[in-house]
């Protein structure tokens, strides 16, 4: 499993109480404490890296919010334009990342975020199509926090850098899952969804994202979320994980 003691100590143990076998964690396996990205994609994105490193070196520390649903969430246009209403809402700095996919079969989504919302907001935001570099993003000390579908992967990140989490379940595979343990945990809050059909408020997703960003109700959110770089973000702790993996695989006796 992708996890360590350290951070769900409880579910290790009742995993091992159920099926009667060891449980080896492998660690969170995170990229690495630095904010740097390797590989064609990272090449081609140094340029898009500068003009948003130019961006958040003028922002005050924690006060950007990143929002990212990752390449596998698609929203309909309708909760597409809600969440630019919340976003526009929240009066926070933002950068946006806006998957460069066809909304309808065939028909790229021009209109995916409402006409006009990248004017209307200029001033404190950016939305980025396509591909961005996230880990670079994360690891600025400008962002304060994620506003995430809560992929496995981007969450390890994000506490890796201590960024408290704003969390949109992209309700696919174990994401509404990690989407409740981290809400459990105390490192983001949940936005309010329907449980039918995942609708949500543009209210509610501004109220949560301030509350987890600004407001004096969100500091526990926010200490617990730094709190977390000392796991997720520990190299060594991580390492050895996966080097007692390695020696379980070796010294375990072969079936019979």
């Amino acid at each position: 499993m992708r996890s360590c003691t350290e951070f769900e100590s409880d579910a290790v143990s009742l995993l091992r109480k159920i099926y009667g076998k060891p449980v080896v964690p492998l660690g969170l396996l995170p990229l690495g404490s630095a904010p740097h990205q390797h590989g064609v994609a990272d090449d081609r994105g140094d340029e898009k890296w500068e003009v948003l490193r130019e961006w958040l070196e003028n922002k005050k520390p924690n006060s950007v919010v990143y929002i990212a649903l990752g390449t596998e969430v698609t929203l309909s246009q309708e909760l597409m334009h809600e969440l630019a209403r919340g976003i526009e809402k929240s009066g926070l700095p933002f950068i946006w990342v806006v998957n460069n996919r066809p909304l309808v079969e065939g028909v790229l989504g021009s209109d995916i975020i409402p006409f006009g919302f990248q004017t209307q907001v200029e001033d404190r935001g950016l939305v980025l199509r396509g591909w961005a570099p996230q880990l670079k993003i994360l690891g600025h000390p400008s962002v304060g926090g994620f506003l995430t579908h809560c992929g496995w992967s981007s969450v390890v990140e994000a506490l890796g850098f201590g960024r408290a989490l704003i969390l949109f379940s992209g309700a696919n595979a174990d994401q509404g899952l990690i989407s409740r343990l981290m809400h459990e945990k105390r490192v983001g809050l949940e936005i309010p969804r329907d449980e039918q059909d995942g609708s949500f408020t543009s209210d509610s997703l501004a109220e949560v994202t301030r509350r987890v960003m600004v407001e004096k109700e969100g500091e526990s959110i926010r200490s617990n979320a730094w709190a977390m770089k000392e796991i997720f973000g520990n190299l060594e702790l991580n390492n050895t994980c996966l080097d007692e993996f390695t020696r379980v695989l070796e010294t375990w006796p072969p079936s019979s």
